[in-house]
């Protein structure tokens, strides 16, 4: 069975990269080792991998990717430290402007 991983990557300047691949071993190699030189972590090394969950459908774990990389980074460290249950109470806006808080 073809396994397919959503993961982020905590990078030498403090950001998170959320990708999605279907070969955990060789894109963190190619990550570390800088192979392209226009990816968003060539100058970020070296990398850490922080978080990494793995889907059979190829569509579902394309979907929780970029789901992921919409979040704000709060709601990634939640996940990072197994805090799921901590997504909904960071999903609150807490803005001025929400109608919820006039």
């Amino acid at each position: 069975m073809k396994y397919y991983y959503v993961y982020i990557l905590k990078c030498n300047d403090k950001s998170y990269y959320t990708g999605v691949t279907n070969d955990i071993d060789r894109r963190l190699h190619e990550h570390q080792n800088g192979l392209n030189k226009t990816a968003y972590t060539h100058n970020k090394r070296p990398v850490e991998l922080v978080f990494c969950d793995y889907f059979i459908d190829i569509h579902q774990a394309i979907e929780f990717e970029k789901q992921v990389k919409g979040w704000t980074r709060k709601k990634k460290e939640a996940i990072i430290a197994g805090e799921w249950n901590k997504l909904n109470e960071l999903s609150v806006c807490k803005n001025e402007s929400n109608h919820k808080n006039k």
